[in-house]
């Protein structure tokens, strides 16, 4: 379906941008919102609406007359495909245009087997999802993918993934296209958890911080309420600050005394190794500390001191009001964040943190998809490509 071409397209634009919030509007709020006439709103409302995306809901109580009409957000106007490729793990999502999940689909895959057996994978795992939801790809309006390493944003290409061999500057936009001819969006897996998990529990905040800590750490950052990726896309890498106590520890990146090295998920399961402790990976860490094995705890405990010790830089330079921690890790629960608290909230100055929470992911392990899906809806609904959308 196109746009009346009598009807300015600029215009039905920014008015859906009113509307994009999901709070309903009548004719007459969305007048004195503007500043346009009456028949300027009701002309772009009736084209919105002949597009699908705005719906007409319940009619609001009337002073008298006509009850007037309500508008919002149609979220089931199109879809999204929302992927979160993980090392050793992908997951598909379905969503709304309002970042509802309506189709998850999960299961082990290795990213070191390359770009295409991969996003074959995905392409044909999306096809079968839409499919059975009696939907076919030309419902989709954008895809939304995070990947494990860092990501030139303005191509969506992978650049120097230590974890993914094959993958360095692979055009995925221009793959995943040539198969799914919509809009596609790439991003680093913990600029998208970020985004996920504003969106999921602080959608008014505007200085965020999400935290990764698993096979590696890494942090998305939000200020301003915009995602900050850096001049090379890994503002945010955090894995490979050093840090004190790791003088002298090795780490895959050829540095020694990252943070990385000294408070992953495989860093905690070699330390406790060197206890005795039959450990050998994060998971084996966390089942541990689960069972209230206390070198494990407190292993986890240092760990979370490590993380707060370059986290207190952090908060001197962004500011946030909430760092989020989350990845496998997280699943130890207070243990970790204790630790973080305890050396941020003791040397960060008093201003810094006097509205600062630190918390565990609310997004938990849908914060990658989540983060996917707003990435594809915000590039999808944006004015510049809004009409794009429509004429698809």
């Amino acid at each position: 379906m196109s746009i009346d071409p009598t009807v300015n397209v600029s215009g039905v634009s920014q008015l859906f941008q009113l509307l994009r919030d999901g709070v309903p509007r009548t004719r007459a709020e969305l007048a004195k919102s503007t500043g346009l006439a009456r028949s300027t709103i009701a002309a772009r409302v009736d084209e919105l609406m002949r597009m699908g995306l705005i719906t007409p809901i319940a009619e609001t109580v009337s002073t008298g007359g006509r009850p007037p009409s309500q508008f919002k957000l149609n979220p089931s106007a199109r879809l999204v495909l929302a992927a979160d490729i993980g090392a050793s793990h992908a997951t598909l999502a379905v969503t709304d245009l309002a970042g509802g999940i309506i189709a998850e689909h999960s299961e082990p895959l290795d990213v070191s087997l390359g770009p295409v057996p991969v996003l074959t994978w995905m392409v044909d795992n999306a096809i079968t999802m839409l499919s059975d939801l009696g939907r076919s790809t030309g419902d989709l309006a954008a895809i939304g993918m995070g990947v494990p390493g860092p990501v030139e944003h303005s191509t969506g290409q992978p650049v120097n993934p230590p974890i993914m061999p094959g993958w360095d500057r692979f055009d995925v936009p221009g793959w995943v296209q040539q198969h799914l001819n919509v809009p596609v969006l790439v991003d680093n897996d913990v600029n998208i958890m970020a985004l996920g998990e504003r969106h999921a529990a602080y959608p008014g905040v505007e200085h965020l911080m999400f935290v990764k800590v698993a096979t590696g750490i890494g942090a998305g950052v939000i200020s301003g309420g915009s995602l900050q990726r850096g001049a090379q896309g890994i503002a945010g890498d955090i894995g490979h600050v050093q840090v004190a106590r790791g003088a002298g520890v090795p780490c895959h990146c050829g540095n020694k005394g990252c943070l990385e090295a000294l408070a992953s998920g495989p860093a905690i399961a070699r330390a406790l190794r060197a206890q005795g402790v039959a450990a050998e990976s994060g998971n084996d860490v966390v089942d541990l500390v689960k069972r209230g094995n206390i070198d494990a705890i407190q292993a986890v405990r240092q760990a979370g001191r490590d993380i707060g010790e370059v986290l207190t830089t952090c908060v001197s330079l962004v500011n946030p009001s909430v760092i989020a921690i989350g990845g496998s890790m997280a699943r130890v629960g207070e243990h970790l964040i204790a630790g973080v608290r305890e050396v941020v909230y003791t040397r960060s100055i008093p201003l810094a943190t006097e509205h600062l929470s630190i918390v565990q992911s609310a997004a938990g392990g849908n914060a990658a998809v989540l983060g996917a899906s707003m990435l594809a809806i915000e590039h999808a609904l944006s004015p510049e490509t809004l009409s794009s959308l429509v004429s698809a």
